[in-house]
């Protein structure tokens, strides 16, 4: 089997680097990633200017591992290129989670999408940060588990895995849908000028059987995306209305 693996925390995130350690159990592992932090770019794709690649500045035992001058959505366009017959595509780990309305904006996300999009199976991998980094060691044997249960399904598939801190099992969930208070935060810089950060914070707790819910109750959570948003209900009540 052929892994590639990226990320949006760049190519010198120990998320990555843990990643791709589990993930050689499984097969023959290529990093590519971006060359500096790409969080929170969502599926920017870069065509202003061309890409091009370097060998990463950081080992990775057994593992060839390069950067990209781009976005996470650059480094499968382009990682898959490259290495033709790629099977899956492993975004992550994220230092930081990608739960609920997270998903529109994560760029770890989107690095799954794109391989979706290129016709490969996408699994995106992240878990809370505190104030110390987390303890991938251990993370890694759910990082195993979750990867031998996802790798064994031949069907074309995205899913979107989250890790608490502490794991105690794995649960296939739904994402959580849930209003946010969207807020800007002023701040002033060492030159006196000012600048803003932007921050949300979910306006009603979350509901049983959700990711945010799970990550919150100590489990693994498992979701499995669709790349079609339709809102089938919305279509099919207009459709209803024009055949009357």
């Amino acid at each position: 089997m052929r892994i590639l693996v990226t990320n949006d925390d760049g190519i010198y995130s120990p998320g990555i680097a843990a990643l791709a350690k589990v993930a050689s159990k499984f097969g023959e592992v290529r990093v590519v990633a971006p060359d500096v932090e790409q969080s929170s770019m969502g599926h920017a794709v870069t065509h202003s200017r061309p890409l091009s690649y370097k060998k990463s500045p950081i080992e990775f035992p057994g593992i060839e591992a390069y950067r990209v001058n781009g976005t996470p959505a650059d480094c499968v366009a382009l990682g898959t290129h490259l290495w033709n017959n790629t099977d899956v595509v492993l975004s992550g780990i994220n230092m930081g989670p990608n739960l609920g309305n997270g998903m529109w904006h994560s760029g770890t996300l989107a690095a799954a999408k794109q391989a979706v999009l290129l016709g490969i199976k996408g699994i995106a991998l992240s878990t809370p940060v505190g104030k110390t980094e987390p303890n991938f060691d251990l993370l890694a044997p759910f990082v195993e588990k979750t990867l031998s249960m996802l790798l064994e399904k031949n069907e074309l598939s995205l899913y979107n895995v989250n890790f608490p801190p502490d794991p105690q099992e794995i649960k296939w969930t739904r994402q959580s849908v849930r209003l946010y208070d969207g807020t800007i935060i002023p701040g002033t810089d060492p030159m006196g000028r000012k600048h803003y950060w932007f921050t949300v914070t979910p306006l009603e707790p979350a509901e049983e059987g959700t990711d945010r819910w799970a990550v919150e109750n100590n489990f693994v959570s498992i979701t499995p995306l669709r790349l079609d948003l339709t809102n089938e209900e919305e279509l099919k009540r207009v459709q209803q209305t024009q055949q009357v």
